[in-house]
């Protein structure tokens, strides 16, 4: 990581300062008020070592580790690109359709490339809304329960298109050198025109090298997206980095019907496209590749490996290099491309244009959001400014008070009552989830808790 000169870094005004207005739509920052803090002076082993034998849910990491935004942000990155939902929304065909919801599924992910940087944990109570006319939806979520650490959420179509909802339970795992996430919890996404319901469950994510090392991610699994009125699937293979990075970032899968006719073929990479063909061009181009390619194919593959194994004690995994972008298959027809990065991300926590937006805070807004919105929490706040001491004092007063709030239910024997989402049975699965309440939108916020 670098240190940059404040001086130099692109500002967007002065700190709540509403955005310019341009032929009606209203513009977004561009840049956050102050530059990444370097964390090359912090190490992780020297806090985990400490730890040995604890829970990795009792460590308190430094703030340097953390990015200025809470998970509940970072659940709505998933919206960025939301006009694949909207596409959907407007495809006659079944099969149309699922290539769009599955496009959109991996796009969820997208921005968590090269993202290293641990979201803060919400607090008990913490909401965050967010409203995009130019994007056509608008989102609230609710940190509902604190052990476990439950986040729910709901954003519907401004031209009553779509509803989008779920709940994620993450469930950290320390390996030693890596951390893997598992986001439990199931997520619903409604196309109101067609009457049509799909659901899915997000793939696991790692982060490599946390003590020693650089650091790099990686997603693997087994995404599966059910249409409930159609019976049609669409299995997504995450696939994981292998031994020379050969996988690294890829995606490949498939739509079938009820019956398990294979439909549709999709390949690509999450962090960069996605690609789709049908079944008969794809085993034909297979078939010619394996006849022809046998010699070219093996050039390529015998180009030497940088890999660290032989190394004895080797405490780092190797960054993988990324292998040449993907191989369009003729005839193909692209499904999503992600959107390029502003070009100062690298200082911006790797943030997207979208992510540097979510934490805006704009003239007034105070008077219109409830006391619980995260762009109101001081930590985040001071990180997100550059003060790092004021941040890492916020974090410990604001989780100090939350351990106080707590141990006062406790003595009054008092339930903790969610606002704006109630626990229940998701409609499609039958599996237990938490589910929009409704009235959050009618700006009655007059019992929140305070939190902060």
């Amino acid at each position: 990581m670098i240190d940059l000169d404040t001086s130099k870094s692109t500002r967007s005004g002065k700190h709540g300062e509403r955005s310019p207005q341009e032929n009606g739509i209203q513009k977004h920052r561009t840049a956050l008020p102050a530059p990444m803090f370097t964390r090359s002076d912090f190490s992780v082993w020297s806090i985990l070592k400490k730890c040995i034998g604890l829970e990795l849910s009792k460590i308190t990491m430094p703030i340097a580790f953390n990015e200025p935004l809470s998970f509940l942000q970072r659940i709505t990155e998933y919206m960025e690109h939301v006009y694949l939902i909207h596409r959907a929304s407007n495809q006659s065909q079944p099969l149309e359709r699922m290539q769009s919801v599955a496009a959109f599924a991996v796009s969820a992910v997208a921005s968590q490339w090269e993202r290293t940087g641990k979201p803060f944990n919400p607090l008990l109570g913490e909401t965050y809304e967010l409203i995009r006319e130019d994007l056509g939806f608008r989102f609230i979520s609710e940190q509902v329960s604190h052990h476990p650490p439950i986040s729910a959420f709901y954003s519907e179509g401004l031209n009553q298109d779509f509803m989008f909802h779920g709940s994620i339970y993450p469930k950290l795992k320390f390996w030693g050198k890596s951390v893997e996430a598992e986001p439990r919890g199931t997520i619903t996404l409604e196309l109101l025109k067609h009457n049509e319901a799909y659901t899915w469950t997000n793939p696991t994510c790692c982060v490599h090298n946390v003590i020693l090392g650089q650091l790099w991610i990686e997603q693997y699994g087994i995404v599966e997206i059910l249409n409930h009125r159609t019976g049609d699937k669409c299995i997504l293979h995450f696939k994981p980095c292998g031994l020379f990075g050969k996988e690294l970032h890829r995606v490949e899968g498939y739509i079938q019907d009820k019956n398990r006719k294979k439909l549709f073929i999709m390949y690509g990479k999450w962090t960069e496209c996605l690609w789709g063909i049908d079944p008969v061009s794809y085993e034909s181009f297979k078939k010619q590749e394996k006849r022809g390619d046998h010699a070219r194919k093996a050039k390529s593959d015998d180009a030497p490996e940088k890999v660290n194994s032989d190394v004895p004690g080797n405490m780092a995994d190797d960054v993988p290099v990324a292998q040449e972008t993907v191989q369009v298959i003729p005839g193909s027809k692209l499904l999503w491309r992600i959107n390029s990065r502003p070009p100062n991300s690298a200082q911006m926590y790797n943030f997207t244009s979208f992510t540097v937006s979510l934490n805006e805070l704009e003239s007034g807004m105070e008077k219109t959001l409830p006391p619980t919105d995260c762009r109101l929490r001081p930590d985040i706040r001071g990180m997100e400014n550059g003060n790092m001491d004021l941040a890492s004092q916020e974090k410990e007063r604001l989780e100090e008070k939350q351990r106080e709030a707590r141990k006062e239910r406790a003595k009054e024997e008092a339930e903790w009552r969610t606002r704006w989402f109630s626990p229940g049975n998701n409609p499609y699965t039958g599996a237990p989830d938490w589910l929009y309440a409704g009235h959050y939108f009618e700006r009655n916020f007059s019992d929140c808790p305070d939190i902060y």
